[in-house]
């Protein structure tokens, strides 16, 4: 009887493959030494898909940012709505993967999807009467706060210790019950932050952007 087959090597594999190893264990789980093990080939095959190591997190985080809902930026949907639609999709992309967030935050260089995110929220804000400077602001600012936002849980970020707060922290003394309420918590924080900043927008140049006509 023929042996069964190994699945086929291609980019896709080796980049979800490197996704599952940072998602369990972070960045520096990544080796092309581990992942050639884990996919059952030679190290050197690797080479035929990628050039570098990098390379391969570049794909793995690319097809992260896949993920990310980009339509309201692109029909012609209001600026803020479009922004708060946006942003949601994004934190929700990322927050699924948090380990990979570091190598995002570096710059979409040449990842496609990346690259594709960029256009459309410039060209997004730009068709909505922004400059350029203001479009590109715009942009960079709304990266920062939803990579920020995904990079941890403020709410475990406390400890389950009464006794902790007590005595030399009193105002903290509902810090302990945080983590066990984390998804309300951080998530409240995160609209609370999103709203702010696209309300404040508005606020802080009234006049400098128009809603499609």
């Amino acid at each position: 009887m023929a042996r069964p087959r190994k699945p086929l090597l291609s980019r896709d594999r080796i980049a979800g493959c490197a996704l599952a190893l940072v998602d369990a264990e972070g960045l520096g789980a990544v080796s092309t030494r581990r992942l050639a093990a884990e996919l059952g080939v030679s190290g050197p095959s690797l080479y035929h898909h990628f050039a570098t190591k990098d390379a391969i997190l570049d794909a793995a985080a690319d097809a992260v940012c896949a993920r990310v809902d980009l339509s309201m930026l692109e029909d012609g949907t209001p600026w803020r709505e479009a922004l708060l639609g946006w942003a949601r999709s994004y934190r929700a992309a990322l927050t699924a993967h948090p380990n990979i967030v570091p190598h995002l935050a570096k710059g979409p260089g040449r990842r496609p999807s990346q690259l594709r995110m960029a256009d459309a929220v410039f060209g997004a804000m730009m068709d909505a009467g922004w400059s350029r400077a203001h479009a590109t602001h715009i942009g960079a600012l709304m990266r920062y706060f939803v990579a920020g936002s995904a990079l941890g849980s403020f709410a475990c970020g406390f400890v389950d210790d009464a006794t902790l707060y007590a005595r030399d922290y009193p105002r903290l003394d509902q810090a302990h019950l945080l983590a066990e309420q984390r998804q309300r918590v951080d998530e409240g924080a995160f609209e609370t932050g999103l709203r702010a900043l696209v309300d404040g927008l508005g606020v802080r140049f009234p006049g400098q952007e128009r809603e499609p006509g």
